[in-house]
């Protein structure tokens, strides 16, 4: 798992759907400096790499959540892995929009889904996870029993498993900031006197507000 881990953090570095810049910090929109920008909406357009992320995130839906019957992709960035990793499973997808729409039959959820059909949401990304959770939470409202949230990234931050605990549901991801810190390392994306600036981020990413 370590291993996958790593070679997922190493793809998404080579592709640059992760950008690490400790000295110059991006700057989010909530106001925060941060030395990590992540889209990986860019994995869309490499074969290779997004074969490996419907693989890996198949396998651990496999491991984690068998009794899955349904794939959800969040709008917009989670919608084709989900589409991938539905057609590997063999299962129904379906995905959530973040907020219903305002004509025709108001949908929130487009495709279908039955009375407490078991259901993963993938997700690219997890920063504090309130999106998907508020996906998740739209879900059951349809009806879904909501098993999980899949993703192929999450920061670490300590919101994230605050938010998921307090939602009552569980996340498995296929790599995270500690991996992505390592394969930097290991690949001279940054330098070890940059490994503290970053470890120091992850835990309170709130006292890098931009002045």
């Amino acid at each position: 798992m370590k291993e996958q881990s790593n070679q997922i953090a190493k793809d998404l570095l080579d592709i640059e759907a992760i950008f690490l810049r400790p000295n110059e910090p991006f700057t989010w929109a909530s106001g925060i400096k941060s030395p990590i920008y992540c889209d990986n909406r860019i994995t869309m357009s490499y074969p290779h790499v997004r074969r490996a992320i419907a693989k890996g995130l198949a396998a651990v839906i496999k491991t984690t959540y068998p009794e899955a019957e349904v794939i959800a992709g969040t709008a917009t960035a989670g919608i084709p892995h989900a589409a991938w990793v539905a057609e590997l499973l063999d299962l129904p997808m379906v995905y959530i929009r973040s907020k219903a729409k305002e004509h025709g039959k108001g949908n929130q959820i487009e495709g279908r889904i039955q009375p407490n059909q078991k259901m993963v949401v993938i997700e690219d990304l997890l920063s504090t996870g309130g999106s998907v959770l508020e996906a998740c939470e739209a879900a059951k409202r349809e009806g879904a029993d909501v098993l999980g949230v899949a993703a192929i990234f999450t920061y670490e931050l300590p919101q994230v498993q605050e938010n998921f605990d307090q939602a009552g549901l569980s996340y498995v991801t296929l790599t995270n900031y500690t991996a992505l810190i390592e394969s930097a390392l290991e690949t001279g994306a940054i330098q070890e006197s940059d490994v503290a600036l970053l470890q120091e981020w992850r835990k309170d990413p709130a006292a890098w507000l931009s002045e």
